[in-house]
């Protein structure tokens, strides 16, 4: 793209004439004020001064040796204490705009060196719904699957279920003893939860009651043939409901497992940090301590207690280095939210000790909360947690309402995907709008507004677009565009610059697991676009104007659409 030939035109002459600079590190990013430049490198800036030299002064030296293609930029500048600006061609935009295979792929080529990353993302717990709180790890760790994939990266998508521990002897004893099975028929999850609260109360209440309980869960540790058979019908009941939810959301995986398949690793694994030195014994349990790490130094890590028994901690780095057997990746990324922060640098760090040369690159893009309007975590009137499955029927439902209200003339069958479409799209996007590390307020009302940066204002972007087409009473691929794209007015090139800037964003994306700045981008092409709309007539321009436009509003539609597709929301022809 236009911003990596100037990147890597810009890195070669800093090579030749500042050897002494990381070259590397020298990057072209979009001008945060437009007036100066359509992009700007102030990697210079920080490189010199590391260096002891002036910055202004390498830059203007830069500057003199960037031999720029005069196809490609009208001016480059140095501005401030060293920033190099530039300023594209509308020649070069043209070329772009009307390069086919290009725009096919938004402008996006693949990656040079691409990586293997495993993403951990959603991991519910068996025999309890999904709810609410799940959302965000969801849609965070599958839109940064999308991208990762999109742009050339090898993607494991894995889903690290809840499957093991205390609360089985309990459901195991309320199974064996108080089953609804024709509620289980009807919400197997729903009766293990009713299970569960039951027999969590009674074991509270009754000392008996809680030693049976775990009594079971010795028998089901120790292989018990009937434990484990009602163990593994809850495992296979509720991954069928999550699976339910997941294929609503349109979220795949490559890999579900759950605690249960690292227990056989958990004692060697003890027993491996003991013997090389990295854990020792503290008051009968095996714990690594991090002297030399300030943030850590008070925070040891437990993995093995005094009783002999495994933890969270034990499991997850047994995971960890399941995961580097299995896949030898690159990265491993994390997506929790934001309470488990500490967790997380404990078993970066003690992992990082015990593998210290085959340590893949660790993680943690953590997330805030979501928060009712009145400023609390978001739950039910009565207090309880949202189950997931409710909260996507009701926005199905509202947003029902909504196409109902503006096309009444659908059929039942497309007024149903719309709603479908519309209402699930609106969730997602609300809840990857936001900073990832904030909590955001749950507005049903303006998720589901058709102004302003919500998913049907997008949606309802892409759809104008192919009603445009319609009116013309051609298709996409019918346009004559024998004489490229002419930009030929300010708006029509504000909307190709932002449109070529569509892999430069996902770079940022990835760079720190935000896909807020997708949205914004989006958002802010739907701007564009809009101006284009009103100063720039396009099926009344003449013939070769008119195809020109054609093509370059069609352009902005499947950057939309794909834009959309990697926050893992849809597009409908019709709203």
């Amino acid at each position: 793209m236009l911003f990596k030939r100037i990147e890597e035109h810009l890195q070669s002459v800093v090579a030749e004439l500042c050897p002494e600079l990381d070259h590397r590190q020298v990057v072209v990013r979009k001008c945060p004020v437009p007036k100066f430049g359509d992009y700007q490198c102030n990697s210079i800036l920080g490189l010199a001064k590391r260096n002891g030299s002036n910055p202004r002064e390498v830059a203007s030296k830069v500057v003199e040796r960037f031999k720029v293609d005069d196809a490609l930029c009208e001016a480059v500048d140095v501005a401030g204490p060293g920033f190099i600006n530039f300023r594209l061609k509308v020649s070069a935009l043209e070329s772009v705009m009307s390069d086919p295979e290009l725009a096919a792929h938004c402008f996006v080529k693949p990656v040079a060196e691409p990586r293997t990353v495993v993403v951990d993302f959603s991991s519910p717990n068996v025999a309890k719904p999904m709810h609410v709180g799940h959302i965000r790890s969801t849609n965070l760790g599958d839109s940064l699957c999308r991208i990762l994939r999109y742009v050339g990266h090898s993607v494991i998508s894995d889903n690290h279920i809840g499957d093991w521990g205390t609360q089985f002897g309990k459901l195991i004893v309320g199974w064996k003893n108080d089953l609804d099975p024709n509620a289980l028929e009807m919400d197997a999850l729903g009766e293990m939860e009713r299970l569960y609260r039951m027999m969590n109360q009674r074991c509270d209440d009754d000392p008996a009651a809680l030693d049976l309980a775990r009594s079971e869960l010795l028998k089901l540790q120790q292989g018990d043939e009937e434990n484990l058979k009602i163990w593994h019908r809850m495992i296979e009941l509720s991954r069928k409901q999550f699976d339910e939810i997941y294929s609503r959301l349109g979220v795949t995986f490559d890999e579900t497992l759950g605690e249960s398949h690292y227990n056989d690793r958990l004692s060697d694994l003890a027993s491996s940090m003991e013997s090389a030195g990295f854990a020792e014994r503290s008051e009968g349990a095996l714990v690594v301590f991090f002297p030399d790490d300030k943030e850590l130094k008070d925070h040891p890590a437990m993995i093995q207690k005094s009783d002999g028994a495994a933890n969270y901690t034990t499991t997850d780095l047994a995971t960890l280095d399941y995961r580097r057997e299995r896949w030898s990746p690159d990265e491993i990324l994390y997506v929790t939210d934001g309470r488990q922060q500490l967790h997380f640098k404990q078993l970066f760090r003690a992992y990082s000790k015990w593998r210290p040369d085959d340590c893949p690159n660790l993680e943690h893009p953590w997330f805030g909360s979501i928060m009712g309007k009145d400023g609390k975590p978001f739950k039910t009137r009565s207090g309880e947690v949202i189950k997931l499955a409710g909260l996507l029927d009701e926005a199905e439902e509202r947003a029902r309402k909504i196409v109902e209200e503006k096309n009444p003339d659908l059929d039942e069958a497309q007024k149903a995907e719309i709603s479908r479409i519309v209402g699930i799209g609106a969730i997602k996007y609300a809840d990857l709008l936001p900073n990832r590390q904030s909590d955001y307020v749950f507005d049903w009302d303006t998720m589901l507004a058709l102004k302003g940066n919500t998913s049907p204002y997008l949606q309802y972007a892409y759809t104008r677009i192919q009603g445009i087409f319609r009116k013309a009473g051609i298709s996409a691929e019918s346009i004559d565009l024998s004489g490229g794209i002419q930009l030929q007015t300010e708006e029509e090139i504000a909307l190709a610059k932002h449109l070529i800037n569509f892999p430069l964003i996902l770079q940022l994306v990835l760079d720190e697991y935000r896909p807020n700045y997708l949205c914004t981008y989006l958002f802010e092409l739907a701007g564009f676009l809009s101006r284009v709309y009103e100063n720039c007539p396009i099926l009344k321009a003449t013939p070769g104007v008119r195809s020109s436009r054609l093509a370059l509003v069609n352009q902005a539609g499947i950057v939309i659409r794909q834009g959309l597709d990697l926050l893992g929301i849809e597009v409908t022809d019709v709203m």
